[in-house]
């Protein structure tokens, strides 16, 4: 557990990502892969059988300079849309001596320090832990990760180099033993949900769990899961 000096009281942190640099990554990703295009089409059409063999033609067919210009803006308004997608997607944090508040998606979700155990990482995402050992919350998280160890432990929250908890998930197949009724069928649909790419129905589900005081942490395709006890709970 990570502890540092208080902040002045009173005085609030916020961490959040620039919009302007999320943008800009995606637009210049956009406009490479919209100048390699042509070449990669006519590396296609090089090929004694390729894929895509109509398209690529269709696509060498227009004349130099059009087709490497209308590419590249092909690939900067597509960067720039799954930039602004990105930024909208991006995790805020505001950090209080008696509060902190996560927005992600239009969206504030605040949390007392009561109801805050402690804060750790587990992969690219933040996750906050209750005093009764249930995940509050979960969030992919793009933010500079020293950056917001310092600011949380700067107004007293604790951070966990790892779950504490890491050692109490088992993996789950259906039929495991030990779940409260309906988790299995849950467990189910959310495997589902997640093998069709359906993230808002995972998380969805996800929460559902929760209020039976089941625990998830996903490993690639794998779901791992542990109990919360009514000891824990209580």
């Amino acid at each position: 557990m990570r502890k540092s000096p208080r902040t002045q009281a009173g005085e609030a942190t916020e961490l959040a990502e620039s919009v302007w640099a999320i943008v800009l990554f995606c637009v210049v990703c956009g406009a490479v892969a919209g100048a390699l295009l042509p070449l990669l089409a006519r590396l296609l059409l090089a090929l004694p059988w390729a894929p895509l063999e109509g398209p690529a033609e269709l696509l060498t067919s227009v004349p130099e300079p059009a087709l490497t210009l209308g590419t590249i803006a092909v690939g900067v308004l597509g960067g720039l849309l799954l930039g602004l997608s990105a930024a909208h997607e991006s995790l805020s944090v505001r950090v209080c001596d008696t509060h902190v508040t996560l927005t992600i998606r239009d969206s504030s979700r605040e949390f007392t320090r009561e109801e805050i155990s402690a804060f750790f990482r587990d992969g690219k995402q933040l996750v906050l832990l209750g005093p009764d050992g249930l995940e509050r919350a979960r969030e992919q998280c793009g933010l500079n990760w020293q950056r917001l160890t310092n600011a949380l432990t700067a107004h007293g929250y604790a951070w966990e180099e790892q779950d504490p908890h890491h050692a109490e998930f088992r993996r789950w197949v259906p039929g495991i033993p030990g779940l409260p009724a309906g988790a299995d069928a849950l467990l189910r649909a959310r495997a589902q949900a997640r093998k069709d790419e359906h993230a808002g129905e995972a998380r969805e589900l996800r929460g559902e769990l929760l209020r039976l005081g089941v625990v998830v942490r996903d490993e690639e395709r794998r779901q791992y899961v542990r109990v919360v006890t009514d000891d824990i709970s209580g």
